[in-house]
Formats: structure tokens, sequence, C-alpha cells
């Protein structure tokens, strides 16, 4: 693939990859080489970087500069490389920017700024900003349940005017605002529409949208992009067995941690137990233990995707 093009529309499964970790502050530089070569494997279309899975806000400046570099090199532009760069500070949101475009990724990905909350015309002014700051294409991060600020299908409307906005990735769980925006979306075709909720993926499809963000397609990617193909084709029994296990994934392997933590502390524990990387969490969340990870093996061995 021609590493300096973005597909308009990006389609697909683009899994938003957890960071393995060593430690509090040290990559699992090996784990994460081989957690990259497992979802390429499974057949994805892209990868997600320091999203809320790969426990972006919570690294180290330092460290997620580690992990772009570490990831466009493995992926060495065999797929896109979509980097989460949404950071309070407007310089260092700008400085990440800057890292994945000297690593060769593809697009950044940015939702509003945490902690001090925007009117939309205040969050529209600041991706006008950021956007014309930077030199790969921005995709907007909608993820009110964590930044406490929407990209309201007003807003969005309003973006969609800037040709360097070229998606959005929604993971705001609400179906009639993934229509929304995917009806707005339809004025620019280049224009990419990703849902979030993992469980929402087969209907988001129906709806207009062009893939998943799922973080499940860490552990078993392939399903998720079967998954995909059969929505994208209509084949209604499959879509049914497949939206079963990604269900079946859900309430057993993800079900097992710190509420909003616990996704990314099951898909570390179960990547760890596949052999793939390191479950260390980044703080202030812990990794699953004792009889917690007995029972994701269990899942995974009912799941069938122990190796």
């Amino acid at each position: 693939m021609d590493q300096a093009r973005l597909p308009a529309p990006l389609t697909g499964i683009i899994p938003p990859l957890v960071t393995p970790l060593r430690g509090a502050d040290e990559l699992d530089v090996l784990g994460f080489d081989r957690l990259i070569e497992h979802v390429l494997e499974g057949g994805v279309h892209g990868l997600f970087l320091l999203g809320t899975t790969g426990e972006g806000p919570g690294l180290s400046q330092r460290l997620r500069a580690e992990v772009i570099d570490a990831a466009c090199r493995r992926v060495a532009g065999r797929v896109p490389v979509l980097v989460g760069v949404t950071d309070p500070s407007f310089a260092e949101t700008l400085r990440l920017a800057r890292r994945a475009t000297a690593a060769g990724a593809q697009a950044v990905v940015l939702a509003p700024p945490y902690y001090f909350p925007l009117d939309q015309p205040e969050l529209k002014g600041y991706v006008e900003r950021v956007a014309g700051a930077v030199a790969l294409p921005v995709f907007l991060y909608h993820l009110p349940s964590f930044t406490k600020v929407p990209f309201e299908p007003e807003t969005v409307a309003r973006l969609l005017e800037i040709p360097n906005v070229v998606g959005l990735k929604d993971s705001g769980g609400d179906l009639g605002y993934l229509h929304a925006v995917s009806q707005l979306a339809a004025s620019r075709p280049d224009f990419t529409v990703l849902v979030g909720p993992e469980e929402m993926l087969a209907e988001a499809i129906a709806l207009g949208a062009h893939g998943g963000i799922c973080g499940g397609a860490n552990l078993a990617p392939r399903v998720f992009v079967d998954l995909y193909y059969a929505a994208r084709s209509g084949d209604v029994a499959r879509v049914r067995e497949l939206h079963a296990k990604v269900l079946r994934i859900g309430a057993t392997i993800y079900s097992l941690g710190s509420g909003s933590a616990g996704v990314i502390q099951g898909l570390k524990c179960a990547l760890s137990l596949l052999g793939i990387c390191d479950d260390f969490v980044a703080e202030p969340f812990c990794r699953l233990e004792g009889s917690k990870r007995d029972r994701v093996r269990a899942a995974l061995d009912e799941l069938d995707l122990l190796t």
C-alpha cells in the first residue's frame, strides 16, 4: 500500500490497539509486535493507536511517542495507521500529531479536549485550529461518556466543510445519532463514519457506517472482519452467528474488570493467556488475577479462541 495515501472513505475493521506494557512507563515492544502481526493476519483494514482501548490518556508523552514510532515501523505501510492525539493541552495535541506525521501514520483522531467543557461553537473553532495546524487528515472522535462534550450533528455538518476533516468515529452508543451523522456525511462521499461499540457493528453498517473500530478485534480479528463482510453482503444467518459470538465476548471477557476499564483489563488478560503480550494495565487500574484470570481462560476455551 502507498504509505502516503488514506482510502476515502476508509472501510472495514480498524482495531483500537491495546498498548502492551511491561510496567508503568515501559512498552512491551515484543508483545506489541506480536499483537500487530496477530491483527494483520486476521485481515483488519487499519489500526487505531492511543484511543480509549489503547489507554492513550493514561500514558506519558514519551511513551505515546514510542508507541507511534514502534507501530508505524512494524506496520510499514501495510494498512493505514490512525493515531489518537487528544490531550487537554493544545500544544501537546499538535506535538503528537507531528510525531504521527514524521513516523508515517495516515491520519490523526481528535476528541474534544477533556477537563474544561466546550460549547459547540468553541468545539468547532478548536477543530478548525487543529485541522489547520496538522499535516495529516483528521478524524473526529465522538465520545461523550468520557469527554462530556459531544460532536452534535449540527457541528458535524459545519465541520464537513473542512476538507482536512475526513471522518468520524462514533462511540456514543446511540443508533439515532449514528444515522443522523451518516446522512450528513452523504454530502461528502470521501467522508468516513466508523462505529465504536462492537455490539452495534452490524446495525451500524446497515445504517450507512463504513466499518468499525472494535476493541474485540485485538483478540479475535477474524470474527470482526467476517462480521463486517457478512453485514455488507446481507448474509443474515452469518451475521446472527458472528454477532452472537461478539456478544459472548463482551458478556464474559469484558465483564470481570473495573467499570469502564473492564474491556481493557479483559482484553489484556486474554491476550496474555494467548501468549501475545503482557497484561500490565496503566494506572490507576490493575491486571486481572486469580479467579478472574481463570474465568477469562475458561471464556477463551468456550469461544474456541485458545490456540
